[in-house]
C-alpha cells in the first residue's frame, strides 16, 4: 500500500520556532502526538494532549537527558515494516505502536561551533537520538515520514491540509532523501571539527545552501552555487549573477585582498587583471587602472576597496561593465550607477575565508592549501651587480601582487601603483612578454625605466632581452632555472637589475 495515512507522530525539536501550526493541524486530524522534554512542554502548554516518551518506553530520560529516545519501544515503532506479517507480530507481541511520522530538529552543532563556544558546549550539542530518529525513519520512509528540518514546516503543513494527513511513497521519499542530505551534513561538520589538525586528510565538505544560476559557463550548461553569498555581499541593484559572474568576482575579491593597507581599483575580465592601480582616491585608482587597457575593461568585472563616492561615479559610469564591487556607495554615487538596470552592484559585507581551494578533475577531487604568500621587500634577493633603485623596487613589488593572481604564463608591466600592462594564459614566457610589451605601446605607454614581473623563472634570457628593448630595467622573478646564470649575466651587461624571490606564483 503505497498511501498512509498518519494516525501517530513523534515530535522532538531543538527550536520550537514556527511549530505551533504544524502541532495544531496534527491534533485536528486526529494525529495521536508523542514527544519530549521540552517539545511536550510546548505542546502542552497549547492545551493539546501528547503522550511523554518516558511513558511510552517507561525510562526516564537518563544522563542529562543524553538518552532519551533511544529505546525499542521508539525506533520498533519507527522501523516496523507495516507490510512484514512477522513485524507486525512482534510489534503486537511486544506492546510497540507504530510511529508513522517522526518531526525532528538536531542540536545546532555548526551553530554553537561557529558562535566561539568552549569545547564541553560544543561536545554536548552532538545530537545522538535525534540523527538516530532521523537515519531511522528515512530508512523505513516506505512506511513513515521524517521531517529532518524546521524549514520543511511550511511544506509538511500544504501536504497534510492537501492530503487530509495522507502521504504517497513519493513524497516520503523525496523527505527521507532530503533527511540524508541533512544528516551527512552534520556528520561532515563534526568531523571538520574533530579534525581540525588535519590528522585524517579526506575529503569532507558539505554545503546545504544552493542557488540555482541561470545557466553555466556556456548557455547549454546548467549552474548552481553553493553557499552563503548574502554573508558576503548585498546586491543593491542589477540582474541575477551569472556563473561567469562568481568566478571574476572571486578572482576580484582574492586579488584585492593584496591592497588591504591602500585604496586601489582593478578591472578584470576572464579572472584576470587587464587593469589594476592604487590612487589618493577611488576616481584617481580607477583612472589609473583603466588606462592599463580600456578595450578589454569594456563588459567587465570592477572592484573597488574603498567607498565609491560621487566623483568615482560620475567616471566609472561612462564604462559599460558587467559589476562593481565595493565596500560602500555614497548615496548619490549609488543613484547614478543605478541608471543602468542591468548593471550588478554588490555591497562587499565581508572578507574571503578558508585556507584551502579545491575543484573536480579526473573523476575525482583536486586540493591545495591557496597562496596566501604576498611577494614583500624582504624576500627579495638582489642577484645582479646592479640593484634595484627604490622606484623599481615598489613597482617591481607592485607588479609581482597583480602577476600572482593571473593565468599562467603571466608577465606584467608596472610602474609604482599602475599596471602598465600584462601578458597571461601564454604557451611560452617569451610570449607573454611580447603580449605585455605590445598592449602597453598600443596604450601609449613608455616603458623606460619600468618593471616587469614574471610569475615563474626564466628557462632563457630571451624574455629579457625583449623586454630590455622595449627600455624595461628592473626584473622580479622567483629564479630556479638551470640558466639562471645566462639571465643574470646578460641583465649584468645591460646595466639591468634583477631579483629573486624563491617564490613561483603558477595559477592555472
Amino acid at each position: 500500500m503505497m498511501d498512509k495515512k498518519i494516525t501517530s507522530a513523534l515530535i522532538s525539536v531543538y527550536h520550537k520556532e514556527n511549530l505551533d501550526p504544524l502541532v495544531q493541524l496534527l491534533n485536528d486530524q486526529g494525529v495521536r502526538l508523542y514527544s519530549t522534554g521540552g517539545t511536550l512542554a510546548f505542546i502542552k502548554d497549547m492545551g493539546i494532549a501528547a503522550t511523554a516518551v518516558e511513558d511510552l518506553t517507561g525510562y526516564p530520560a537518563v544522563f542529562g537527558g543524553r538518552v532519551k529516545t533511544l529505546h525499542p519501544k521508539v525506533f520498533g515503532g519507527i522501523l516496523y515494516r507495516r507490510e512484514d506479517e512477522q513485524d507486525r507480530q512482534q510489534a503486537a507481541e511486544y506492546d510497540i505502536p507504530a510511529i508513522d511520522l517522526v518531526v525532528v530538529d538536531l542540536y545546532p552543532f555548526e551553530e554553537t561551533v561557529n558562535s566561539g563556544a568552549g569545547p564541553d558546549e560544543i561536545i554536548e550539542k552532538i545530537d545522538i537520538g535525534g540523527i538516530s530518529l532521523i537515519r531511522a525513519a528515512a530508512k523505513n520512509y516506505r512506511d513513515t515520514l521524517v521531517v529532518s528540518s524546521r524549514n520543511q514546516y511550511d511544506e509538511l503543513i500544504d501536504l497534510l491540509a492537501t492530503g487530509n494527513g495522507t502521504t504517497t511513497l513519493a513524497q516520503r521519499q523525496r523527505f527521507a532523501t532530503y533527511a540524508f542530505a541533512i544528516s551527512s551534513h552534520y556528520d561532515t561538520q563534526i568531523y571538520n571539527y574533530f579534525n581540525q589538525a588535519g590528522e585524517y586528510n579526506f575529503f569532507k565538505e558539505s554545503i546545504l545552501t544552493t542557488h540555482t544560476l541561470r545557466y553555466g559557463e556556456n548557455p547549454h550548461q546548467q549552474g548552481w552555487f553553493y553557499g552563503h553569498l548574502e554573508g558576503l555581499f548585498e546586491q543593491l541593484n542589477g540582474k541575477a549573477l551569472s556563473y561567469n559572474n562568481l568566478v571574476d568576482i572571486d578572482a576580484a575579491m582574492h586579488l584585492m585582498a593584496e591592497f588591504a593597507d591602500e585604496t586601489a581599483f582593478a578591472i578584470l575580465k576572464h579572472t584576470n587583471a587587464c587593469g589594476a592601480a592604487t590612487g589618493a582616491t577611488v576616481k584617481e585608482a580607477y583612472e589609473k587602472a583603466l588606462a592599463a587597457d580600456p578595450l578589454s575593461a569594456f563588459g567587465g568585472v570592477l572592484i573597488a576597496n574603498r567607498p565609491v563616492d560621487m566623483a568615482a561615479a560620475e567616471e566609472i559610469h561612462t564604462l559599460f561593465f558587467e559589476v562593481l564591487v565595493a565596500p560602500d556607495f555614497d548615496e548619490d554615487a549609488l543613484t547614478l550607477l543605478k541608471g543602468k538596470k542591468n548593471r550588478i552592484l554588490l555591497k562587499n559585507k565581508g572578507d574571503l575565508t578558508g585556507k584551502r581551494q579545491f575543484k573536480s578533475l579526473l573523476n575525482g577531487v583536486i586540493a591545495q592549501e591557496k597562496d596566501l604568500h604576498t611577494d614583500s621587500p624582504a624576500d627579495l634577493q638582489t642577484v645582479t651587480e646592479r640593484a634595484p633603485d627604490k622606484e623599481e623596487t615598489a613597482a617591481m613589488l607592485f607588479a609581482s601582487k597583480i602577476c600572482k593572481h593571473a593565468k599562467s604564463n603571466a608577465i606584467v608591466l608596472a610602474r609604482p601603483g599602475q599596471m602598465l600592462a600584462s601578458g597571461v594564459g601564454q604557451t611560452s614566457r617569451v610570449d607573454a612578454v611580447q603580449q605585455a610589451i605590445a598592449k602597453a605601446q598600443r596604450f601609449g605607454f613608455d616603458l623606460q625605466g619600468a618593471a616587469l614581473a614574471s610569475d615563474a623563472f626564466f628557462p632563457f634570457p630571451d624574455s629579457i632581452e625583449v623586454a630590455a628593448k622595449a627600455g624595461i630595467t628592473a626584473f622580479l622573478q622567483p629564479g630556479g632555472s638551470i640558466k639562471d646564470q645566462d639571465s643574470i649575466d646578460f641583465c649584468n651587461k645591460n646595466n639591468l637589475s634583477m631579483v629573486f624571490t624563491g617564490k613561483r606564483h603558477f595559477k592555472h
